[in-house]
C-alpha cells in the first residue's frame, strides 16, 4: 500500500445514488480528519481541463504590470475582492510572504443578501478571465457541497443538514502567485496560520506547503498527481466540538515559481457556528460565522487595518488570529 505524508480519501462515490456508497466516503473522511487536519482527496468529479485553464488565466493575469493589476486593487472593491499586491496581507507584525493574489468571493447581486465578503466582485478588464475563474469556482463549489453532506453524515446528522446554510456563503477563491526567487530563504514561523472557515480545497502547481505535525514540527506536504489537498478550518473545529482540529500551516519559500488556488468554504454569513452532533458538553462558545471571518480578514489585510485604525471600521467580538488549532481542550471564545 502506498504511503503518504497525509491520509488520502477517494470521494468519487459522493456522486453515487447509493446512500451506502456516500456513507462509506463519509466514514473514510471522518477517519482522515480525526487522524490529521490535512488530507489528500481524489475524485472522478475533478474536471482537469478547468484546472489547466485556471492556471493559464492566472499566469496571464499576474504577468501584467503592477499599474494594470492595481486597477482592480482589493481596497477598491465592495466585497473584499480583487488584486492583492505583495505586502498587503500580513499574519505577523512587520512580516509578509513574497506573494500576490487575486481574490474572488461569492458573486451575489441580491441587495437584501449582501454582507461583507458577499456582493459583486471586482474584475479586471481581461477577456475570458472572469468566465474561466467563475467556471472553476462553481465546479469546486459543487464538490465542496458534496463534502458538506459527507461531514453531516460523519457527525451523525441528516445528510442535508448544511444545505439550508449554504445559500449565499462568503466562500472565497484565491489565485495566488509566488514569483520565482533564486535567493529564497525560509524563516521559521512566517505565514503560520489556520484557515478561518469550515474547510479548504487546494490545488497547487508546485510544492511548498508545510503543516504542523502532532509533535509540533513542520512537515512538507508533497504534491500527488490528480489530487487536491483539503484541510479542516476554525469553524469545522467548532462544529465538530473538537473532533476535527484546524491545523496550522504555511508556505515555505521555495526557489521556483508557484501558483496555488485555495477555495475556502463557509456557511452563510449570518449562520451561527456552534458544536453540533456531539453528545459531549460543548467545548466552544457559539460564533457568528460571517462576523468571525470578516474580523479575521480585517486583522490581516492592510487596507482594512487602516480602516480599523481610523475608526471607520469597528470589529465586534474579534478573537486573535491564533485562537484555533492544536491547543489544549477547553471552552474558547
Amino acid at each position: 500500500m502506498q504511503q503518504h505524508v497525509l491520509p488520502l480519501v477517494d470521494i468519487s462515490k459522493l456522486d453515487s445514488a447509493s446512500f451506502e456508497d456516500r456513507l462509506s466516503v463519509a466514514r473514510d473522511l471522518d477517519r482522515a480528519c480525526v487522524e490529521a487536519g490535512f488530507l489528500y482527496i481524489r475524485g472522478a468529479q475533478f474536471d482537469q481541463a478547468l484546472f489547466r485553464r485556471l492556471v493559464e488565466r492566472a499566469k496571464a493575469y499576474f504577468a501584467q504590470g503592477n499599474e494594470t493589476k492595481m486597477r482592480s486593487y482589493i481596497g477598491l472593491s465592495q466585497n473584499h475582492s480583487g488584486y492583492v499586491p505583495v505586502g498587503e496581507e500580513q499574519f505577523g507584525v512587520g512580516s509578509y510572504d513574497l506573494k500576490e493574489a487575486f481574490d474572488v468571493n461569492y458573486d451575489c447581486s441580491i441587495v437584501g443578501e449582501r454582507r461583507p465578503l458577499v456582493g459583486p466582485n471586482l474584475w479586471p478588464d481581461m477577456p475570458g478571465f472572469r468566465e474561466d475563474v467563475l467556471a472553476y469556482y462553481e465546479h469546486i463549489k459543487g464538490i465542496g457541497h458534496q463534502l458538506f453532506r459527507a461531514f453531516a453524515l460523519a457527525l451523525g446528522l441528516e445528510e442535508t443538514h448544511f444545505d439550508a446554510h449554504l445559500r449565499h456563503p462568503p466562500s472565497q477563491l484565491r489565485l495566488i502567485h509566488y514569483p520565482y526567487d533564486p535567493d529564497a530563504e525560509d524563516r521559521p514561523g512566517i505565514g503560520s496560520h489556520t484557515d478561518y472557515e469550515c474547510f479548504t480545497l487546494l490545488f497547487a502547481t508546485a510544492p511548498g506547503l508545510q503543516v504542523v505535525g502532532k509533535d509540533g514540527e513542520w512537515v512538507d506536504v508533497p504534491l500527488i498527481e490528480d489530487t487536491m489537498i483539503m484541510n479542516i478550518s476554525d469553524m469545522m473545529e467548532i462544529m465538530s466540538n473538537g473532533r476535527y482540529v484546524a491545523t496550522k500551516h504555511r508556505v515555505k519559500k521555495v526557489k521556483e515559481e508557484r501558483y496555488s488556488f485555495p477555495l475556502f468554504f463557509s456557511c452563510d454569513y449570518d449562520h451561527v457556528i456552534a458544536p453540533i452532533g456531539s453528545h459531549e458538553a460543548p467545548r466552544y462558545k457559539p460564533l457568528k460565522g460571517g462576523e468571525h471571518l470578516y474580523n479575521q480578514t480585517a486583522q490581516t489585510f492592510e487596507y482594512l487595518k487602516r480602516r480599523v485604525a481610523s475608526g471607520d471600521l469597528v470589529l465586534n467580538d474579534a478573537v486573535p488570529l491564533d485562537s484555533f488549532g492544536l491547543q489544549e481542550a477547553g471552552v474558547r471564545a
